[in-house]
């Protein structure tokens, strides 16, 4: 009985290992003295410590490799002694009257071991001798250490092909025997530790069972290296009888580590001629084992075999290896009936893995595997159990990490059904290792059916499936996901116009879903990618009768206003502002003269009602001016309406400085170079005067209040339009008029109320220069400027 005590227990090692070293020193002395009789006397002696029941399985086995260091010993003395004549034979006979049987099974095992070697007898006829001899002990601890010793001293004398034991055509069969017999017999002493003992220590004798396994299994090891053994004869005698012993011993450690051993040990080539077999095994297994490890295992390695070599793969067609694993995974599952999802998903994930390797060309399989998952997840809705989601998510990125294209994972059919099983943040977790897979390949996704199968799968960053969740994420990874949409946005591309508008629409469907926070980043790259279909339209439709090259630029256009329309709902009127006039320059480009029109009408409205802030404000006069100085499509009484408008707006401006530069920038409104129709030097004078009057009330405020500089600059910049209109020939624009305005400056710069500013100064010097620069450079423009005194 094993004590429970540790402290028992290590006095009882203590107490073994004391009596072990007494003997073995008697041993030795017998040794050195050649005395044959006391060193078998003391020998066995030695041996019986190990006839001890008070050791646990650990302690025992450091007791066990005490004695099987002096059996080396006394081997070595057993190979001397038959070289000074000794029969080995007599020595054989001699062993077998030790008085206890435990001692005289060590001895027989050594001395049949040098019996071998001196090859007086077939080594088949003393293996079997010995194996059979071993059955004397049956002591489940003791045995399995005979045994496990009977293993070790024989490994190197098997009567193997090319060995030099090797004795008839037979030879191999009785190694084979050999090795079998010895492991049953092991595994069965084994297996009968389980059920030494009380039921309270269960758990115990699992943990200390488990630290012998090495023990059992290493007979497979053995016989996976005897040489003679060939893939007809593993087929059908080594496998089945191995397999016969795992099925029969009915225990759950056994089975699943014998399972594991044999994957591991024997050769790819085997596991691939003997599936059926090996696979034929599973289900009979206890519900306990861990059946989904021993396939994972299995499955791995055959992929692994796969990868090495292409040369192999017409074997695995050959023999149906994906159907039979796919038929075993379903048996298995179907007999363990309460095999956790987890578990479940394992499977097929590994199978996935197998099949991506071995047939990656074969769509119908990778999809039937994720059907099959599907089947197994109908009714559990979105999984709680983060084994299981993780799973899941191994096994939806293997398709992507194999075929680097988001377009094979879209002709899955049934990827999408798997991925409604994931919790809302690890399906957003998904959805971001599908957008970076695309971003990377640089795959182009080009018909809209693929698009919104895409942003199905991609909801979780389109739009918000669980309320709290954003409130969790950091606001820099929120900007990044969304970031990475909006580069997935611009890449969607089909060179038919047809089909590019479908494949937008069906992005503005899905991205209006995506509520305040998304929108700002999701809504400008459409547009954009919409007007570069436009722009391409415009070049393809040259020829093309005005009516028909103008109707598609007008359905997109409507679905671009209705796009802008829904940022309304965000407070990011700047944002809305940019894209009407995006949308109007391009309108203008398209001769859509009535589209332009209603997309400057909304910029203006927005300005009007949302935009109060004065800097903005400032901003947004200044890009209504410059995409109004470009339009060249409208008609003189709505581009009146429209300069009205803008000047309007830049005299009402908060700040005396900002009106003076928006109004002087609205003076370009009237004379632009490529259109004759828009050469208004009166209004440009107008503009120009008008800013003029605000510069000058500016620098009397500033006068008045801190006695600075400040509006200086407004003048200089001022001069500087009226020669730039001064050389465009606009002949309102008077020699008279820029001397007074330098006069003005001078006046203003040498006054004593205002302090000196380098940037004004440096700024009229360069103006000064650039007109002597004309002057003297001569020609029609330098005869201009020679009446001006500067």
């Amino acid at each position: 009985m094993i004590p429970n005590g540790v402290e028992d227990e290590e006095k009882f090692l203590a107490a073994g290992i004391a009596g072990l070293q007494q003997n073995a020193f008697y041993m030795h002395r017998a040794l050195d003295s050649n005395n044959l009789k006391d060193a078998l006397k003391y020998s066995a002696q030695m041996l019986s410590e190990l006839r001890t029941s008070r050791l646990s399985p650990h302690k025992y086995y450091e007791l066990y490799m005490r004695a099987f260091d002096e059996l080396r010993k006394l081997e070595i003395f057993f190979k001397e002694e038959t070289k000074r004549g000794c029969s080995i034979v007599e020595l054989y006979e001699l062993v077998q009257h030790a008085g206890n049987i435990l001692p005289r099974l060590y001895l027989l095992c050594t001395v049949g071991s040098v019996y071998i070697k001196s090859k007086e007898a077939p080594a088949r006829d003393i293996l079997k001798d010995l194996v059979e001899m071993c059955r004397g002990i049956q002591h489940p601890l003791r045995g399995l250490f005979l045994r496990s010793y009977l293993s070790q001293v024989s490994k190197d004398k098997l009567p193997d092909i090319g060995s030099e034991y090797e004795g008839d055509a037979e030879t191999v069969v009785d190694a084979v025997e050999f090795v079998l017999q010895n492991f049953t017999e092991m595994n069965k002493l084994w297996v009968r530790m389980q059920h030494q003992g009380p039921a309270r220590e269960k758990e115990k004798r699992e943990k200390e069972r488990s630290e012998l396994r090495d023990l059992v299994g290493k007979n497979l090891h053995v016989l996976s290296q005897i040489e003679g053994i060939d893939l007809e004869m593993y087929k059908e005698t080594v496998l089945p009888r191995i397999l016969e012993q795992v099925v029969n011993c009915k225990d759950e450690i056994a089975q699943g580590y014998l399972m594991d051993c044999i994957i591991q040990v024997f050769p790819d080539e085997y596991h691939l001629q003997t599936l059926e077999t090996l696979l034929g095994a599973c289900p009979q297994l206890q519900p306990s084992v861990d059946i989904k490890m021993v396939l994972a295992r299995l499955m791995e390695r055959l992929s692994n075999y796969a990868a090495l070599s292409t040369d192999v793969l017409p074997e695995f067609f050959q023999v149906e290896a994906f159907a039979k694993l796919n038929n075993a995974i379903g048996k298995v599952i179907e007999a363990q009936e309460d095999m956790p999802i987890a578990g479940v998903v394992t499977l097929y994930s590994s199978l996935l893995t197998f099949t991506l390797h071995v047939h990656p060309d074969r769509l119908d399989y990778v999809d039937q595997i994720l059907g099959a998952c599907v089947k197994k997840l109908s009714g559990k809705g979105k999984l709680k159990d983060s084994k299981a989601t993780k799973q899941i998510v191994a096994l939806l990125s293997a398709p992507l990490e194999k075929y680097k294209d988001i377009d094979t994972a879209l002709k899955l059919s049934n990827y999408p059904h798997v991925m409604e099983h994931l919790d809302d943040a690890t399906s957003k977790e998904m959805a971001n290792v599908l957008v970076q897979t695309i971003l990377k390949s640089k795959t182009c996704i080009s018909t809209a059916e693929k698009v919104e199968a895409l942003f199905e799968l991609m909801k979780g960053l389109i739009r918000d499936l669980d309320e709290n969740l954003h409130d969790e994420l950091d606001e820099e990874d929120f900007k990044e996901e969304q970031n990475s949409v909006a580069r997935l946005i611009q890449m969607l591309h089909n060179d038919d116009p047809e089909e590019m508008l479908k494949i937008i629409s069906t992005v503005k469907k899905h991205i209006l879903t995506g509520g305040p926070k998304r929108l700002p980043f999701t809504v400008p790259p459409l547009i954009f990618n919409s007007l570069k279909l436009v722009r391409r339209l415009q070049n393809q439709d040259e020829n093309a009768p005005e009516e028909e090259a103008s109707a598609m630029p007008k359905k997109i256009f409507q679905i671009l206003n209705l796009i802008i329309e829904a940022l309304s709902s965000v407070p990011v009127p700047e944002l809305s502002l940019r894209l009407y006039l995006e949308c109007a320059e391009a309108a203008n480009d398209a001769d859509l003269e009535p589209v332009a029109y209603e997309f400057f009408t909304q910029a203006y409205i927005l300005y009007e009602e949302e935009i109060s802030d004065s800097k903005a404000q400032v901003t947004a006069i200044h890009l209504i001016i410059g995409t109004l100085q470009r339009m060249h499509v409208f008609g003189v009484e709505n581009r009146d309406t429209l300069t009205h408008k803008a000047t309007g707006y830049s005299a009402k401006l908060l700040k005396k400085p900002d009106q003076c530069k928006a109004v002087y920038s609205c003076s370009h409104l009237f004379w632009v170079d490529d259109q004759d129709n828009i050469k208004d030097g009166e209004r440009v004078l107008l503009c120009l005067k008008r800013a003029l009057r605000i510069a000058n009330a500016a620098q009397q405020m500033s006068n008045a209040t801190r006695g600075s500089s400040g509006s200086v600059l407004l003048f200089i910049e001022i001069l500087n339009k009226y020669l730039y209109f001064f050389e465009k020939g606009v002949t309102q624009i008077t020699v008279a008029s820029i001397q007074s305005l330098i006069e003005l400056i001078t006046t203003e710069m040498q006054s004593e109320n205002t302090t000196s500013d380098p940037a004004a100064d440096a700024f009229l010097a360069s103006t000064l220069r650039y007109i002597q620069f004309q002057k003297d450079k001569g020609g029609a423009v330098g005869e201009k400027y020679e009446s001006i005194k500067s």
